[in-house]
């Protein structure tokens, strides 16, 4: 489905936006023309925040007309080639690092380096590698969540832990927790893509976010010693007994009532786990959150931090008025607007924002704003090609079942990798 929102100052009428002046976005340029932006904030809270960003941007430049056009989200993702191709808006949705790479190889997207040389823009240095492709930024964040350890606080505290930051403390507590006859970790990998998220920490601890990308993007063979070096060290894990039994039939959310009785104590997941970990009776006092920790102290910490990001099209007629859109999208002020509680309910990426009073919110604001000098990824199967993140799934869920089939997995992957990759 797409629907189509014009904005001019005359249908702005009285709205009470906050916001006045042509120069209101710091920059004072007199914008004229038409700008056309393609979302695919199609939901109801993301499309609220939208429109109402293209309500105030218009306030701001009362010359400028807004074509709006939001489509709905999976429909866009089989779209969005042929609209770049044939009618590129000014500004189009998407997501970040190897997702964006199609469209910044075939030529669709604009290098928007300029746009990160000016002013302000080191506020948002934690997703610039995400932005980065061959040296230049190809587009904006406007929201991203953390992943990370949630874990039973409570079980912790009667065991005498605390927050491991290293991966000796982390193995050493495990054990403490299966001592007790608890599991660490609760785990669903049932949909594969849970499998994932363990192997992005692990590789980005071993190895740093830069190898971790490159294999994402084919640059490395599965069948290296660093990537080996990762599955040694996941092994560890495994060969502890450290994950809940038969998690290949059970969904992430199937694997939550673990947690809440007791059975596990810890779940490596993005912040979407909160609200049913609360919801299911685990209050504050009960559920804590830890950065995932260091294993090689030669590597900067990186994070998983899925990204939504605004680009230009290189086809775009009004390139000057959608760069002054992008500025305005990062700025502290409207980050902070549109990821508050009652809209997306997110992260702003700019560090000079500010976030809801929610424990585990500002706990992740602070960790990819200040703690994460690394990066941040954009989980297993953004980074990676769909066809690759699938086979790629598929031979980590089958390594936490049966390890010893380390060699055939890493094998098929690379066979996988060179077909795909070489297309």
């Amino acid at each position: 489905m797409r629907s189509i929102l014009k904005v001019t100052v005359a249908s702005l009428g009285l709205l009470a936006l906050g916001v006045t002046g042509a120069a209101a976005d710091g920059h004072g340029a007199k914008l004229t023309g038409t700008l056309s932006i393609a979302s695919d904030m199609s939901n109801p809270a993301p499309r609220a925040v939208m429109e109402g960003m293209v309500e105030r941007f218009g306030e701001m430049h009362p010359d400028l007309e807004i074509e709006l056009t939001v489509t709905d989200r999976e429909a866009w993702k089989t779209q969005i080639r042929n609209v770049l191709s044939a009618n590129p808006p000014d500004v189009a949705n998407w997501y970040a690092a190897n997702r964006m790479r199609p469209y910044v190889d075939a030529g669709l997207f604009m290098d928007i380096s300029d746009v990160w040389e000016s002013e302000g823009m080191d506020a948002l240095a934690s997703t610039k590698g995400a932005m980065t492709l061959d040296g230049k930024q190809w587009g904006v964040p406007y929201t991203y969540y953390q992943w990370g350890v949630y874990y039973r606080k409570d079980i912790y505290d009667e065991l005498g832990l605390s927050e491991p930051t290293t991966f000796e403390e982390m193995k050493a507590n495990c054990q403490k927790i299966l001592d007790a006859g608890k599991k660490c970790y609760t785990i669903g990998t049932k949909f594969l893509w849970t499998a994932g998220g363990w192997f992005d920490y692990l590789n980005m601890r071993t190895n740093g976010y830069q190898f971790h990308a490159d294999l994402m993007a084919g640059k490395h063979d599965w069948d290296s010693p660093e990537v080996r070096q990762t599955f040694a060290n996941w092994r560890e894990l495994l060969d502890m007994g450290a994950f809940i039994d038969n998690h290949t039939s059970y969904s992430w959310q199937e694997s939550l009532p673990f947690m809440v009785s007791g059975d596990a104590a810890a779940i490596l997941k993005g912040n979407f786990a909160v609200a049913p970990l609360r919801e299911a009776g685990l209050d504050d006092d009960k559920l804590d959150f830890y950065q995932f920790p260091a294993i090689n102290p030669d590597v900067e910490l990186a994070e998983d931090a899925p990204t939504d990001t605004f680009h230009i099209p290189s086809g775009a007629k009004n390139p000057e008025a959608a760069k002054a859109f992008l500025k305005f999208v990062v700025s502290a002020d409207n980050q902070t607007l549109i990821n508050n509680g009652e809209n997306l309910g997110q992260l702003p990426v700019n560090a000079n924002s500010s976030v809801d009073d929610d424990k585990f919110l500002k706990e992740g604001f602070a960790m990819l704003s200040e703690n994460s000098p690394g990066g941040v990824a954009q989980f297993f199967d953004r980074d990676a090609p769909a066809e690759m993140a699938k086979v790629g799934m598929e031979g980590l869920q089958e390594f936490m079942v049966k390890p010893d089939n380390l060699d055939r997995i890493l094998a098929r992957l690379d066979k996988a990798a060179k077909r795909i990759y070489d297309k």
